[in-house]
């Protein structure tokens, strides 16, 4: 079956984001709170106290929170780190392991199978680590914590809501530190709205069951803005006389302008002419170079990192056949604590960086 939610519940759910009560403060006071919304969106005072009856405060979670070092690599050091070749080799293993399900999932979702492949890969290992952090406990204690609490705090009256469907057990839901579950790692509001049965036994099984996994990551994918069957990334030289302002995201322009530009293909012919694209450079004029087309915002949807997108979405292209990219000669990028004064430095002249992070746009 897939997972539906109620005309009902989506409005109260919208209420819940609008009229957020505060963040911080006593976690147990924070809990009677969210109790109480949970009342008020209609849940039982019996489902509501099962449901929250464990609930407790994870530091761990927060440690990990705050501790996303691997984000900080230059492009080249963490593309080597995230891909060996048993992972593409076992990412083609999948491939013909699951070749109906593929074949379903770009007829139906017009999805590439190297994009799920991918995100298959870097997020669980193609499922062999899924995470051992208590789900529920996980979302709660992100949604006490006064970081994002707009982001975490409607996940758990998601998962109220998969609960009070049967689709998921508060004392035994786990997963990884940000609340995602199973193989392809979907927060429970994903669930609800794109999980898809895709070995049809009637349940959607995102922990155990391959198909059911791909198949709601590419539903989520559409539901995000992916076009059917359209381009992502597709790696290019450019000239040394490019104008380099013309680079980066935010802007696109037609591909066959930056053909008339000396743009060129590594490999064949561009993937799309008819397309706005993008060109980056992840590490500078003497990195690699890559073309990036709607799709590849699309990837933001998933992961807000720079570093994280450009890798898995070079991937993706890896495991369809793409070449090794072309590291040239790239420029040495800031280490964590360089780029912490950096953000520093910008921060005294009133521009907004964000946390003080090491992570630069991400």
């Amino acid at each position: 079956m897939r997972f539906l939610i109620s005309s009902l519940f989506i409005v109260l759910l919208a209420q819940t984001v609008q009229a957020q009560a505060a963040c911080g403060g006593s976690f147990a006071s924070f809990i009677r709170g969210i109790k109480t919304e949970a009342r008020s969106l209609g849940y039982s005072r019996n489902a509501v106290d099962q449901f929250f009856e464990g609930a407790a405060q994870d530091p761990k979670v927060l440690k990990a929170d705050r501790a996303q070092g691997v984000f900080q690599m230059p492009f080249v050091d963490f593309s080597r780190r995230l891909i060996s070749q048993n992972r593409i080799d076992t990412g083609r293993a999948k491939a013909a392991k699951y070749s109906h399900i593929f074949d379903q999932m770009e007829a139906e979702y017009g999805v590439s199978r190297g994009v799920l492949l991918a995100f298959w890969a870097f997020e669980t290992d193609y499922g062999g680590y899924q995470g051992n952090f208590n789900t529920l406990n996980a979302l709660l204690t992100l949604a006490h914590d006064c970081r994002r609490p707009q982001l975490f705090r409607p996940q758990v009256f998601s998962a109220l809501e998969l609960f009070q469907q049967g689709d998921f057990d508060p004392a035994t839901t786990t997963g990884a530190w940000a609340g995602e579950i199973g193989m392809v790692q979907m927060l429970p509001d994903d669930i609800l709205h794109n999980g898809v049965d895709g070995d049809g036994d009637g349940e959607v099984s995102l922990k155990t069951s391959a198909p059911d996994a791909l198949l709601s990551g590419a539903n989520m994918l559409r539901a995000l803005g992916w076009q059917a069957n359209q381009p992502w990334l597709q790696e290019i030289y450019v000239p040394d006389d490019l104008d380099w302002s013309l680079t980066g995201l935010g802007k696109a322009r037609p591909v066959s302008e930056w053909a008339a530009l000396g743009v060129v293909p590594r490999s064949g012919a561009f993937a799309a002419r008819n397309l706005m694209a993008n060109v980056i450079l992840p590490q500078g004029r003497n990195g690699p170079a890559f073309l990036t087309y709607p799709n590849f915002d699309v990837y933001f949807e998933w992961n807000q990192s720079f570093i994280y997108v450009t890798t898995a979405a070079y991937f993706a292209t890896r495991l369809e056949g793409a070449q090794i990219f072309d590291a040239g000669t790239p420029d040495v990028g800031l280490t964590g604590p360089e780029m912490k004064k950096l953000q520093t430095l910008l921060k005294s002249y009133g521009y907004d960086v964000g946390d003080i992070d090491g992570i630069l746009g991400a």
